[in-house]
């Protein structure tokens, strides 16, 4: 195991905390989305819930052991959770299930900004000063749910923009889209061409979000 000092120790806490929060809110929204368009596969699991026990439950690997593995090998946070949902559901209703993959990637936009209005105010006002905890955590706040609701948008199988995109389809439309997705085996593929592309279109995205969020004069 890599050396590990006191502040690296910290900073590895501070993005876990925020990850595993952040991903809990993220799979709850999803969870809480999906029963108000009726489907409560989700709600009786749990998940419609700010608690991440019920997330941890049904994703240990990837909420707790591959993240905090990654934090300490690599000093970088990978990770990963789901919400159940009916299938049939998803084919009566494509553009319900459309707004419930939405729904994860706009909660991480909100923390996203919620964490940018927090740290303009800590600036301005001397609340935060640089290096602090409290900034470092907002921080981590800011660039991780930027960082997921970026990722989970990218429209391949299995992110919730593959999903997404039934909201710009007719129903027949939608239906055939479902049955060429669910109807293979793509989600390695999808999670393959997922990092390679990403690698390529986060770069400018951070940059004009910490430009406009954090940077500029408004």
């Amino acid at each position: 195991m890599p050396n590990i000092s006191p502040d690296l120790l910290a900073l590895g806490f501070i993005w876990y905390v925020v990850f595993l929060f952040s991903t809990t809110c993220h799979e709850a929204a999803h969870a809480l989305v999906a029963k108000i368009g009726g489907d409560e596969t989700a709600f009786l699991g749990g998940q419609v819930s700010l608690n991440p026990v019920p997330h941890i439950q049904r994703e240990p690997w990837g909420m707790v052991i591959i993240p905090i593995a990654m934090l300490l090998l690599t000093h970088s946070v990978i990770g990963w959770a789901s919400a159940p949902y009916d299938p049939h559901w998803e084919r009566r209703h494509p553009h319900r299930a459309a707004w419930m993959a939405l729904a994860g990637p706009a909660t991480n936009y909100t923390l996203m900004i919620i964490a940018a209005i927090l740290l303009r105010l800590g600036w301005s006002q001397g609340w935060l000063h640089q290096g602090s905890f409290a900034e470092n955590l907002i921080g981590a706040a800011f660039s991780l749910n930027l960082l997921l609701g970026t990722f989970n948008l990218l429209p391949v199988t299995p992110l919730d923009g593959s999903t997404a995109i039934l909201l710009f389809m007719s129903e027949t439309r939608a239906q055939r889209y479902l049955d060429w997705l669910r109807g293979n085996s793509y989600g390695l593929l999808g999670l393959v061409v997922a990092l390679f592309a990403f690698q390529y279109v986060y770069a400018p995205i951070e940059a004009f979000a910490k430009q406009v969020l954090l940077w500029s004069h408004f």
